[in-house]
């Protein structure tokens, strides 16, 4: 088994780097470190903060792949996520089955010794009937476990005196951040996840698909797909809006007049056909070149980081609108003007001065896009021109329910799945970037 790199890995993990190497930056600033306590304050924003970290990691887990060798031959790549779900991934059952079944959803035509066909509920292949009381006892108590655990090392690292008064403090809600109500939702989180785990050995707790795969393993890899669509996005976008909109609010002249005729242009262009356009022109290109790709996976990983690029090179123009709009402004500052009475560079006074009192914006405007980016590959692989229909993704399952949910009896578990940890990230992502709004917007400060 060894370590695989694909390219959304790559840039995934470069952009945890970056994150973290942003905030450790933005920490050292009293005040950015006062704003970002004061968002923080919010037990809205830390309740919403605890759901994204989970979203996170699963995507993390997600992004970590090996190769495999195998006995009989060939070296499927598999993530960390595939290697705990094992279970699931590797075994299949033949058809539908409802949530925590213990038979097929439909009937099936059974031929006895005698030759006597009957339609029945065949039994499924990979369920242990008779585990639900014991399997959730062993779940509830294993989530009890690990949250114990983590938020007690918590405790420990952020006690600066007695433990015990730390947690009385924290118990009673006597702490700067909301601690108790993010320990809650902590908790509350891991066993529900602790619980689904543990009952996927013996249940399909989501059900199945028409393939016999199991819903909850599929829902937990669109996971990935989703998380590096919000995130991903920006590493295409923020350069684009930053560099053009900053330009053309300081150099203004021609240079401002060709910027602005280059986003209204392309605003003026519905985003869906130049999305499918650019879509449907790699896809032309990737079935011309498939010595490019040696398994399925690095074909839908590429298709995945060129939606990624496709996406940011479209939905930069908003950003950059504001951006020399609030650049404009600036320009004309006492500060700016000086800057320029002393000779400074227009370069340097563009990275030193400028851009750093964007910060605000281009934070709040990462935050907001994010779960429309989500609803947007949703959307897109609904509509044909998304991810590869070989790749997990909500969307993906939104489509292949839409048949589903036309049928008698209905097959609804798939469509149920993938709306909930969808709108689970949606409103988690909408709740924070309405917190970061109000604290970061300067027009909020009282």
């Amino acid at each position: 088994m060894t370590l695989f790199f694909l390219w959304t890995d790559i840039l995934v993990w470069t952009l945890v780097a970056a994150a973290l190497l942003g905030g450790w930056m933005l920490l050292r600033s009293p005040v950015s470190r006062q704003k970002w306590v004061t968002i923080f304050r919010s037990k809205i924003a830390m309740a919403s903060v605890i759901v994204l970290f989970f979203y996170l990691v699963f995507a993390l887990l997600d992004s970590v792949h090996f190769k495999v060798d195998k006995p009989n031959g060939g070296t499927p790549i598999v993530s960390l996520l595939d290697m705990a779900m094992a279970h699931q991934k590797d075994f299949s059952e033949r058809t539908y089955s409802a949530p925590f079944a213990t038979h097929e959803y439909t009937k099936s035509i059974v031929v006895d010794a005698k030759g006597v066909s009957t339609q029945r509920y065949l039994p499924l292949k990979y369920v242990s009937s008779g585990q639900m009381l014991s399997g959730s006892i062993q779940g509830l108590l294993t989530g009890a476990l690990i949250a114990v655990f983590l938020i007690g090392i918590h405790l420990l690292w952020r006690a600066k005196g007695s433990v015990g008064a730390h947690f009385k403090a924290v118990m009673h809600g006597n702490t700067q951040l909301p601690w108790r109500t993010a320990y809650g939702v902590f908790a509350l989180m891991t066993l529900l996840l602790a619980w689904l785990y543990v009952m996927s050995f013996s249940y399909h707790v989501l059900g199945t698909d028409k393939v016999g795969g199991d819903v909850f393993y599929a829902a937990l890899k669109s996971i990935r797909t989703g998380v590096l669509i919000g995130t991903l996005t920006t590493l295409v976008t923020l350069p684009l809006a930053i560099f053009l909109g900053v330009s053309a609010g300081y150099f203004r002249g021609w240079v401002d007049d060709l910027i602005q005729y280059l986003y209204t242009t392309l605003s003026s262009i519905p985003g869906v056909l130049l999305i499918a356009a650019g879509v449907l022109m790699m896809q032309v290109m990737m079935d011309n070149h498939p010595e490019w790709f040696a398994s399925t996976i690095e074909r839908s990983d590429l298709r995945l980081l060129f939606l990624i690029v496709i996406l940011g090179v479209t939905s930069w123009t908003g950003l950059c609108r504001m951006l020399r709009a609030e650049t404009l402004r600036i320009a004309k500052m006492d500060f700016v003007t000086a800057a320029k009475a002393f000779g400074v560079s227009k370069w340097r006074i563009m990275a030193r001065h400028i851009v750093p009192n964007l910060t605000h914006i281009i934070l709040i405007s990462i935050v907001l896009d994010f779960s429309g980016l989500v609803l947007a590959e949703a959307v897109l692989s609904y509509v044909g021109v998304g991810v590869d229909p070989t790749m997990y993704s909500w969307g993906n399952m939104i489509n292949q329910a839409r048949l589903e949910m036309a049928r008698e009896p209905m097959v609804w578990w798939s469509l149920f799945a993938s709306f909930i940890f969808m709108f689970i990230l949606v409103l988690a992502a909408n709740l924070f970037s309405d917190r970061v709004q109000q604290v970061l917007d300067p027009r909020n400060a009282q």
